[in-house]
């Protein structure tokens, strides 16, 4: 079993903190809080893997009680940019719905992967740009899908904090307090579209860091290369 880690937001500026999975939680035999670090690195996209827009709200988290997932269908169109909120599940919504939406004929790589970048927390010590290239193909790749005229439209169904965070924040509320840093898991479908009414579909999910401070709009920390459920 490995060691326990300490709780994502840990005021370390080491380059590892910054690819580090916002804990989701493993409560000790001593009833402290060690969270489970997965880095946020690797786990390349999928072929037709990318980004577009869904959902706000609002309300400040409180520090001690992670904020109830929302349903809230999209209403934001794709590329319109980072929502305003202080819900971390209706930012996670809507960031998802970006990443998971693309347009190889209007939209060139590096401004797809530029929007998607706008997305991240001014922060740099929580800000993981790496985990957005992760999940976006390479200039090469959206070359051959620019080809074919490839496009994608993605429905984002629900969004929830996982069980094991809040199990954690529970335990330990104090642990939330220095990064405000919120794991988020989001559910969807992926609707894909090319030359010659080629489409396809398939499910998606991914669990996002998700910053949102009192009383200043939410931002994107992190993508991890796990689903946590």
């Amino acid at each position: 079993m490995p060691p326990a880690q300490p709780p994502f937001g840990s005021e370390s500026g080491s380059p590892i903190w910054r690819r580090l999975l916002v804990g989701l939680a493993v409560l000790l035999a001593v009833a402290l809080l060690a969270v489970l670090a997965a880095r946020w690195q690797g786990g390349g996209p999928a072929r037709h893997a990318s980004p577009t827009a869904t959902t706000p709200s609002a309300s400040a988290p409180a520090p001690s009680q992670p904020p109830s997932p929302t349903a809230t269908p999209s209403t934001q169109a794709p590329g319109s940019g980072p929502i305003r909120t202080q819900s971390p599940t209706d930012f996670a919504k809507a960031f998802t719905a970006a990443l998971w939406s693309y347009d190889t004929r209007t939209t060139s790589q590096p401004q797809h992967l530029a929007a998607l970048k706008q997305w991240l927390t001014g922060e740099s010590k929580y800000a993981d740009p790496a985990s957005i290239e992760s999940q976006v193909p390479t200039a090469d790749v959206w070359q051959q899908m620019r080809a074919d005229e490839q496009y994608a439209i993605a429905t984002v169904t629900e969004a929830h904090i996982p069980s094991a965070f809040n199990q954690a924040i529970t335990a330990n509320p104090a642990a939330l307090t220095t990064a405000y840093i919120y794991a988020v898991t989001v559910t969807g479908n992926q609707s894909i579209f090319w030359t010659a009414s080629g489409h396809g579909a398939e499910a998606r999910a991914v669990t996002l860091a998700v910053q949102c401070r009192p009383s200043q709009d939410c931002a994107l920390a992190s993508i991890a290369t796990s689903v946590y459920p």
